[in-house]
């Protein structure tokens, strides 16, 4: 599984990252989480607010962190 967070390092974008990390240790599932920072590339995924979280290529939150139930939800 190959999860995206998206975002140029504001404090939502790094509550957003720190809050997928937690939920891929607690669930123990085998994950890759990548931070993008480059607008050109955020945008070519059609992404235009952040923090975005991207798994396996779907968009799965933008313009917010989400909330770790979410995350559980996505990657379980």
């Amino acid at each position: 599984m190959e999860i995206k967070v998206c975002g140029p390092g504001c404090a939502s974008c790094e509550q957003a990252q720190k809050i997928v990390e937690a939920a891929v240790s607690a669930g123990s599932v085998d994950a890759t989480v990548t931070k993008i920072t480059d607008f050109q590339e955020i945008a070519q995924m059609g992404i235009f607010s952040t923090p975005a979280i991207v798994v396996d290529g779907e968009v799965k939150c933008v313009g917010r962190a989400p909330k770790p139930a979410e995350v559980e939800e996505w990657i379980s």
